[in-house]
């Protein structure tokens, strides 16, 4: 490896004031989870077990599973896509079938795939337990569990369109630069907050009865 790249590895590695500005963003989207996560615990606690009981039942823990499954494995492709990055392999240098050759655009696609299973699986379980009655409207569980979910989902979208940014971007630029890898490296800080977050709220909210 030359000086050069050895250069502009060191740098990327290094803290710096996106990498910075985005752990300082992500700290405060943590308080408003912490919130949701408040207001969660205080609506059960005020309305008793007997509705959370009879509103938990509608829940497809098995499929959540999987789902959460999918976007947990998604954090780890992602990761794959930083290490290429960080050692500037912006693309594929084999085969499509050989992945240990695969680079940061291969990896950072099939996690895109994956958290878009993750969210048609979240609007899949929202359409069947409308179905079952269960609405945003229809108990106090159905609003936290919407309203917590749902925001989720929301910052799962946000994480799917920053891949597709950074994706084109790498693709329709002429080299790989620092500046290129860092984005890939803050935006993977970003997909592994909303993965953390998830099963935070899959333990709360579909196993702990």
């Amino acid at each position: 490896m030359s000086s050069t790249a050895v250069t502009a590895h060191h740098k990327i590695t290094r803290p710096n004031a996106v990498a910075v500005g985005t752990i300082v963003w992500l700290s405060s989207e943590l308080m408003f989870f912490a919130a949701l996560f408040a207001i969660y615990f205080t609506t059960r606690g005020v309305q008793g077990p007997t509705i959370w009981s009879e509103s938990t039942h509608f829940l497809n823990i098995p499929f959540a599973a999987i789902n959460t499954t999918v976007l947990v494995l998604s954090s780890v492709t992602c990761q794959f896509g930083v290490f290429a990055a960080e050692r500037f392999q912006n693309h594929k240098t084999g085969k499509m079938y050989q992945i240990n050759k695969w680079g940061m655009r291969e990896w950072f696609a099939l996690t895109f795939i994956m958290g878009a299973f993750f969210v048609a699986g979240q609007i899949y379980e929202y359409a069947a337990l409308v179905e079952e009655g269960m609405t945003l409207s229809s108990t106090a569980y159905g609003s936290v569990f919407y309203v917590a979910t749902g925001f989720h989902g929301l910052h799962v979208t946000g994480g799917l369109i920053a891949f597709l940014i950074v994706i084109v971007r790498v693709s329709k630029a002429r080299r790989f630069t620092s500046a290129q890898a860092t984005t890939a490296i803050v935006v993977s800080y970003y997909w592994h907050f909303v993965d953390v977050v998830w099963i935070a709220l899959f333990s709360a909210i579909y196993l702990i009865k």
